[in-house]
């Protein structure tokens, strides 16, 4: 049983690095994308957010974040490099890329958007709204959801997206100041006019989830969700399971920690980089959760798999409806990811590792202040 499923896993493998070669040569990852009625990765695993009219299919159970190629992550990586490697990740099966007005503010999506152009019919583009933005300018902590905002935001988003439609558009964060029926009252007339075609919250907390739902049926709610954040199991997912919403982990690698490439000695560069200043990523709280790391490598080193995939393949182990979107800005980790969604736990793997990670007490809290409203 074992050797069948590394087989399996491994002939996935050699699939995806198959489609890689022939997209080279052909041309098709650069340019040739017109026409193209479907991803080049056949029979990928496929996983669907929300129910009825308001689901969207998922090819391989990921998507790609893609804020951290053009944003908040120390580094600016070669724009055309970025544009690449999104063209890469739909030649090798993604389908679902995620972006929103408040990265940079406004360049990642201007990058998203030259970059899906060649593909745009065929996946699905996620945005978001409402942050106030003043002058160019992400003002932290400041909501803006008023209908007539939301309205301007998403104007704006269509031109640097160079489309005609959003099709999932969330609330980046619960405006105080707004009704969450309002918000969604707003969002389901953009839908009716056909700028946009589904719905999300995100860091929504239980109360505003059932009265957004009431108003407006939610596809997806997206919240952070990962081996060391797993505060939605106690009471999102169950609602997510309840109402038929899909869930959408962001930071499924914790900002990276669960690659195990980050330290103690990890340096961020503040204006660029919100690491910095979460508790969780002091030099202290690296030290004292690396344990983390140590389960996962352990535990990926007998199956020919990174901390990285040990990590993903557990969270899409949890529930068939959560499609993490981990980000990356190089091919190699883009390649990694994708591979872990070909991994399926043993009952008993699964068991032992949910409870060997459990049994870890995680130092640090995700943000300096909480975020689910």
């Amino acid at each position: 049983m074992e050797n069948n499923k590394r087989r399996n896993f491994l002939k996935a493998g050699a699939i995806i690095s198959g489609s890689l070669l022939f997209a080279k040569a052909s041309g098709f990852a650069q340019t040739n994308y017109n026409g193209a009625k479907k991803n080049t990765v056949p029979d990928v695993k496929r996983r669907t957010l929300g129910k009825g009219k308001h689901s969207i299919e998922v090819a391989y159970g990921l998507g790609l974040g893609c804020m951290g190629m053009s944003w908040n992550r120390s580094f600016v990586p070669d724009r055309k490099y970025m544009i690449n490697t999104i063209r890469k990740a739909y030649s090798m099966g993604v389908s679902l890329f995620d972006t929103a007005e408040a990265y940079g503010p406004f360049i990642n999506e201007e990058l998203v958007g030259e970059a899906i152009k060649p593909f745009r019919n065929n996946i699905t583009l996620c945005s978001k709204f409402g942050f106030e933005i003043q002058d160019g300018k992400f003002i932290p902590g400041a909501f803006n959801s008023q209908p007539k905002h939301i309205r301007a935001v998403v104007e704006q988003s269509l031109k640097r997206l160079q489309t005609d439609r959003i099709d999932l558009l969330y609330q980046h964060r619960v405006d105080p100041n707004v009704p969450i029926e309002d918000v969604a009252g707003t969002v389901k007339d953009l839908i009716k006019e056909g700028k946009v075609k589904h719905f999300g919250l995100s860091e929504a907390g239980v109360e505003n989830i059932r009265k957004a739902h009431a108003v407006q049926p939610i596809t997806a709610i997206q919240t952070e969700y990962s081996l060391m954040s797993r505060d939605p199991e106690k009471d999102i997912l169950p609602v997510c399971e309840e109402l038929g919403i899909g869930f959408v982990s962001y930071s499924p690698l914790c900002r990276a920690y669960l690659t195990g490439y980050i330290n103690e000695r990890t340096k961020y560069i503040a204006s660029n980089d919100n690491r910095g200043s979460l508790p969780r990523y002091a030099p202290e709280a690296v030290i004292a959760n690396w344990q983390m790391i140590e389960v996962l490598t352990a535990f990926g080193n007998e199956r020919g798999l990174t901390a990285a995939q040990v990590s993903l393949a557990w969270l899409m182990a949890q529930k068939p409806w959560i499609v993490p979107i981990p980000g990356t800005t190089k091919l190699a980790h883009l390649q990694e990811n994708l591979w872990s969604a070909d991994y399926e736990f043993t009952a008993d793997e699964l068991r032992g590792l949910t409870q060997a990670v459990s049994n870890i007490r995680i130092v640090g809290e995700r943000y300096a202040t909480p975020q689910t409203k």
